[in-house]
């Protein structure tokens, strides 16, 4: 199963992201693959975070991280970065919206997933 996880890189609280993937990895009829980016902070550094750990207790997630070329393509990478990870295609997208962030990059990121058809989860992190 593939889960697209989009998220403020402004989150803190990793249970917020840490439980959705563990309902996500419960009830899922295959092994998951993680469509992520690859931001060092936020929901993209948790779900990353999650995956090694869970993999390390012995279930298998196979992660595969996006990159935003931000030096070379500046402003336009993350949605550039957001239309490749929708097109790898993913079952489920997990939103993590942080209140009273900017939640840009978030909001772009389900537009596209929902345009492709792909069902949506939010979660909000209170500030």
């Amino acid at each position: 199963m593939r889960v697209l996880v989009t998220g403020s890189r402004d989150i803190v609280t990793g249970s917020i992201v840490y439980r959705a993937l563990f309902e996500e990895h419960a009830t899922a009829p295959t092994p998951l693959t993680l469509v992520v980016g690859d931001c060092p902070t936020g929901a993209d550094f948790l779900a990353r975070h999650w995956a090694e750990a869970v993999t390390r207790l012995g279930s298998k997630v196979h992660v595969e991280v996006f990159t935003a070329d931000w030096d070379t393509r500046g402003r336009a990478a993350g949605p550039e970065r957001n239309a490749r990870m929708v097109a790898s295609g993913a079952d489920i997208c997990l939103a993590f919206y942080k209140r009273g962030a900017g939640n840009r990059g978030t909001s772009n990121c389900v537009r596209l997933a929902r345009a492709a058809g792909i069902p949506v989860t939010e979660s909000w992190e209170s500030v």
